[in-house]
């Protein structure tokens, strides 16, 4: 009984222990790099596409930072389709450490590390969708820190990862366009990615700016009906 209360909490642990000592050691960087996607996507069709979507989600969920996962996107299949792919690796990553999270991580929460997620469930509980939409287009942040805090959380599974969807999509683009290396010009790719890239940022700063007043994204969906 005692083994099955802490065995949780243990394997959470030690998921942690790995994932940091992957990092540390650069375990990962051989499925990160253009040789991998040379030697294993790229003009394999759509079993490549799988296989990246594949290993992207999983080394995302390890805490890899998810732009690389765009910038390879887009070196190995171009803006269009690499923005698509790179967004199915990056969400399917914060799928599996939301769920992760949920069902592994909640049981280990405490009442001291409790106080700090509720400060998470605090924000995001008004209208769960907007305000994880603020987070994902703010030009700042931790992708794993966001996903696990909201797995071990009460916030709803569905609005999380569908405002995590749509947040991702700018920066998605912006990365995977700068590894396309479409022929416009580098002055040009700059130029677009700048754009979108301040454009996201407004975008979060006008939600950050309703949410200190009271008002979501939600609130205005409703009085637009």
């Amino acid at each position: 009984m005692r083994l099955k209360t802490y065995l949780p909490g243990l394997v959470f642990l030690a998921t942690l222990i790995v994932v940091g000592y992957a990092l540390e050691e650069g375990l990962l960087q051989g499925f990160l790099s253009e040789a991998w996607i040379d030697r294993e996507v790229r003009g394999k069709g759509v079993p490549g596409e799988l296989l990246y979507v594949a290993v992207g989600g999983l080394v995302t969920a390890l805490a890899v930072p998810r732009h690389i996962v765009s910038f390879l996107g887009g070196y190995a299949f171009g803006v269009g389709l690499g923005t698509a792919l790179a967004l199915a690796a990056t969400e399917l990553g914060c799928v599996l450490v939301f769920f992760y999270g949920r069902l592994v991580g909640r049981p280990l929460v405490g009442e001291r590390i409790r106080a700090r997620v509720r400060r998470i469930e605090d924000f995001l509980a008004a209208n769960p969708f907007s305000m994880t939409l603020l987070i994902r287009l703010l030009p700042v942040g931790n992708n794993f820190a966001t996903c696990l805090a909201a797995g071990v959380s009460r916030v709803p599974a569905r609005p999380f990862l569908l405002g995590s969807l749509l947040g991702y999509l700018p920066q998605t683009f912006v990365f995977a366009l700068a590894g396309s290396g479409i022929e416009m010009g580098a002055t040009l790719r700059l130029v677009i990615a700048v754009v979108f890239f301040v454009v996201s940022g407004a975008i979060g700063i006008w939600l950050y700016r309703r949410y200190r007043h009271g008002k979501s994204l939600g609130d205005e969906v409703e009085k637009s009906i």
